[in-house]
Parts: structure tokens; sequence; C-alpha cells
């Protein structure tokens, strides 16, 4: 990883910050309406936080740290909702939020998971 180092774990904090931040807002918007959506939503925010921080963090071991730091995250999310009183926690949003993490564990493994770096090259030339 290049320079830009900084940069992406920049913005990998700031999509961190917006996920907590909708997730604990009392009405968060929902842009579309649909059966499910809410778990839909909670599996691709953390399959996205994964797969970028996968990226940022290249060694198997410091992967693992993000892996479980996203679990304990989307864990605490869901209790923090539970105990503000105007939303609630559910173990299904649990099971979303974590099965978005291995599901971006595995993405990471792919030509996805390399994105960052194929976006430094391209901007090399």
């Amino acid at each position: 990883m290049s320079g830009l180092h900084k940069v992406w774990l920049g913005f990998g904090w700031l999509w961190i910050l917006l996920v907590c931040y909708l997730s604990l807002m009392p009405h968060p918007p929902q842009p579309v309406s649909f059966e499910g959506v809410d778990k839909l939503e909670h599996l691709l925010a953390y399959v996205g936080l994964m797969l970028w921080f996968c990226q940022v963090y290249v060694t198997r071991a410091s992967r693992i740290g993000v892996l479980v730091g996203l679990v304990a995250l989307g864990v605490g999310i869901e209790i923090l909702q539970g105990m503000g009183g105007y939303r609630y926690s559910e173990y299904a949003d649990m099971l979303a939020n974590t099965g978005g993490v291995l599901m971006g564990w595995g993405l990471a493994h792919t030509r996805m998971g390399r994105a960052i770096l194929l976006l430094e090259r391209n901007g090399k030339h």
C-alpha cells in the first residue's frame, strides 16, 4: 500500500462513524422499503466495512483483529440500541452484522479485495 494508506484508513473510520451514527439515531432514513430491508442494510454495511479494512490491513493477524473488532462493534451497537429507549436491540441484526463481516472476509480473498490497490495503480498512469 502506498502513501495513501492514511487516506484509506481515514475513509474507513469515517464509514465506521457513519454506521454508528445511523445505527444509533432515533429515526434513520429509509431510502427503500421492503420486507427485510433492515437486515440487508446491516449485512451490506458490514460487508463493506470488512472488505475495506481488509485492504487497508493486509496481514492475516491484522485482518483477524479487524474481524473481531467489527463483530464486537455490531454486537455493541445493538446492545446500545436496546439501552437508548427509542430503538430496540435485535439478535437478527447482530447476526446480519456478523454475517456481513464474514462475507467481507471471504470477498477480501477475491478481486474485490484488491480494489484499493487497483485504484492506486491506475491513478499512477
